[in-house]
């Protein structure tokens, strides 16, 4: 039997509950789970705040282990088999169908309508397809990528779900060589957008959020500036304006989560600069802004930032091989915790009382 911390229905404290073992198919593979994250998704799947959501849920849509079994032959982008006992994580996103409209003429595959997600729109009842478990079903079909030598597994999990989105959305800010940035958001996604628009080559690179601890942490991941929301919104504008000649920043990534983040990236950013919201997954309500001053007569790109794809995995993997072994991401690991003492890691989270938290099964 495979064990799990369950989500029975919006609202309701995590359960333990066992699960079969799935009978493998051809192409499928057993993940013995080594890491999964806790990240602010799963607060809000505990929360009831995502909307078709196939409850009772497993959650953990980010996790890393090793292959126990593998049934057939399961092959990586390089045609190379993967072998039982490797280390792997995988892109959550599966079942796109390369079919539509969005696969096929936007080449958009994170707005496939038909795609799903372990961990959020797979359902308990499907099977073992959470990461908040002993085992992960690897399902025909789904992209595993080994974790590269040198890259230790903690690394990994540490940028998570944060790095991979944080990928995304530093591309879609089109980050380049000397540009200013600010991020909006000194959790697991700001932390990652930092360090990677400072691997980039941006300058300055500046954090805004709370508490105090996130604004440190942010300064060993790279920002050269750090200002904290006890600074008055009008004070944080007026200071980062001083700290780029009083233009503004040319790119913003806003990762709070809280739409009061967007009105300030619009304040914050310079004339045609461009702003990225990453932070709004979850419906948190409106927010009032005046489009004359804020984007017409700023001339400003507004560019919202859905999930990720396999090429943000990949490459997340190469930065943390390749260009980010000098940064503590694993230091940002303040919990762990087993899959009894799941609902405390939610709170935890949920609370701000921990930079990034683990499932250990």
């Amino acid at each position: 039997m495979i064990r799990a911390a369950v989500i029975p229905r919006p609202g309701a404290p995590v359960e333990l509950r066992e699960l079969p073992r799935p009978v493998l198919e051809p192409g499928a593979a057993l993940l013995r789970t080594l890491y999964s994250e806790v990240c602010g998704t799963d607060v809000h799947l505990q929360q009831g705040k995502l909307s078709g959501v196939p409850y009772p849920l497993i959650p953990g849509h980010v996790s890393i282990g090793h292959l126990e079994e593998i049934r057939g032959v399961v092959t990586d982008i390089e045609g190379e088999p993967f072998k039982e006992g490797d280390l792997v994580t995988f892109l959550d996103v599966h079942e796109t169908c390369g079919r539509c409209y969005e696969c096929l003429v936007t080449k958009q595959t994170t707005r496939c309508p038909k795609r799903k997600v372990y961990g959020i729109t797979y359902g308990m009842n499907d099977g073992p397809l959470g990461g908040w478990a002993t085992h992960i079903w690897m399902k025909p079909g789904v992209k595993m990528l080994r974790i590269p030598q040198g890259v230790d597994p903690a690394t990994f999990i540490a940028g998570g779900c944060g790095l991979v989105t944080s990928v995304h959305a530093v591309e879609r800010g089109q980050v380049a060589l000397g540009n200013s940035v600010a991020v909006l958001g000194a959790g697991p996604v700001g932390q990652a957008a930092i360090a990677l628009s400072r691997l980039s080559g941006a300058y300055p690179v500046i954090a805004i959020g709370a508490p105090a601890s996130r604004l440190e942490f942010a300064t060993q991941m790279g920002a050269t500036h750090t200002l904290s929301l006890d600074v008055p919104e009008a004070d944080r504008a007026a200071q980062v304006r001083a700290w780029t000649g009083g233009r503004g920043v040319d790119v913003v990534i806003e990762a709070a989560g809280d739409p009061r983040a967007v009105s300030q990236a619009l304040d914050l950013v310079r004339d045609g600069g461009r702003v990225v919201i990453a932070g709004q997954y979850t419906n948190a309500g409106d927010v009032t802004i005046n489009p004359h001053l804020a984007i017409n007569r700023k001339h400003v790109d507004i560019r919202g930032c859905w999930g990720c794809d396999y090429s943000h995995v990949h490459r997340a993997l190469q930065v943390l091989a390749h260009q980010g072994q000098s940064l503590p991401w694993a230091n940002s690991i303040t919990a762990r915790f087993g899959l009894d003492q799941a609902n405390e890691a939610l709170a935890a989270v949920a609370n701000r009382d921990v930079v990034k938290a683990l499932i250990v099964p």
